[in-house]
């Protein structure tokens, strides 16, 4: 990794990763885990105060940046949960066939190069009754906006880590094998271009 992606681009994804309408997103989503949880793109722990300590037994944190976990150690001390953290992308996932309950995806299939391949290793990995919750910002239903982030995307993608605007998640969740159950759209405060979301609940088809 360069020296902006392992100092800079860590602290820049916590802050706009921050913001009030992100954190209302995720008190929407994250206390809905339940069980042995895999967090996919843990980042800096930045879901961690909205888990219900009573439904989670534990949650592995994939995070395969350095940068990202060494933000994320504190906020794991200040919580009472049993959190282990892995040192790999989201498309290596080292956990036993139907060990998971929930799989947790927060602002992070837009980053992955080959989201399918990690959600064919979060099949593997999810219990036949377990839940993917995930919230995702990409794709926009507006055309003038969808322009702008076809214009914006190789550049911004250049700076930010590889993170892609203009991904359909459903789409990309129902060509992986899953079924879409709760399905929540909308654009959140701020630049249209990228505040575009989807969130919601998938099952293994």
């Amino acid at each position: 990794m360069s020296w902006y992606e392992e100092k800079i681009l860590p602290r820049l994804i916590n802050v706009a990763c921050s913001t009030r309408p992100a954190r209302r997103q995720r008190e929407k989503l994250v206390p809905r885990a339940r069980g042995d949880v895999l967090e996919i793109g843990f980042g800096s722990g930045l879901n961690l105060p909205y888990y219900d300590r009573a439904r989670v037994r534990r949650i592995w944190g994939l995070e395969p940046s350095d940068g990202m976990r060494r933000l994320a150690s504190d906020a794991i001390r200040r919580v009472p949960l049993e959190v282990e953290l892995i040192d790999l992308p989201g498309e290596d996932i080292p956990l036993e066939d139907n060990s998971v309950d929930t799989v947790l995806v927060t602002y992070t299939l837009c980053t992955i190069p080959e989201a399918e391949r990690a959600l064919e290793g979060i099949r593997r990995v999810l219990q036949p009754e377990g839940e993917l919750l995930y919230c995702e910002h990409g794709k926009a239903p507006d055309p003038g906006v969808l322009k702008w982030q076809e214009r914006l995307n190789p550049v911004w993608k250049r700076f930010s880590g590889g993170c892609n605007i203009q991904r359909d998640i459903p789409a990309i969740l129902g060509q992986s094998g899953f079924l879409v159950e709760d399905d929540n759209r909308m654009y959140l405060p701020g630049p249209r271009a990228l505040s575009y979301n989807y969130w919601g609940a998938a099952r293994i088809r």
